[in-house]
């Protein structure tokens, strides 16, 4: 466990989504291109809620409609720390 925390502690503000989709990968529930669940690709259990900033196209469409659109290049702009929870299944 301690190894799948120190690894889940690289992920910073400023990454890439693709960076952190080296050391997370998503979840089920609710979410959109710009706040997501994430959960450790060591340790399911071991989670965080992360915001991005979109890279490629407007975070908002002009009726207010948040973006579908999620890029590798996307910027992380929040990660909360890591914490535990069963999984989700959509």
């Amino acid at each position: 466990m301690a190894d799948a925390l120190k690894k889940m502690e690289t992920i910073k503000p400023g990454m890439t989504r693709a960076k952190l989709l080296e050391v997370f990968t998503t979840e089920g529930g609710t979410s959109t291109a710009l706040q997501r669940t994430f959960v450790s690709q060591d340790c399911p259990y071991f989670k965080v809620d992360v915001t991005f900033e979109a890279v490629g196209w407007p975070s908002h469409y002009p009726e207010g409609r948040v973006t579908l659109e999620e890029d590798g290049r996307d910027v992380v702009l929040k990660i909360s720390r890591p914490y535990l929870q069963f999984s989700i299944v959509d």
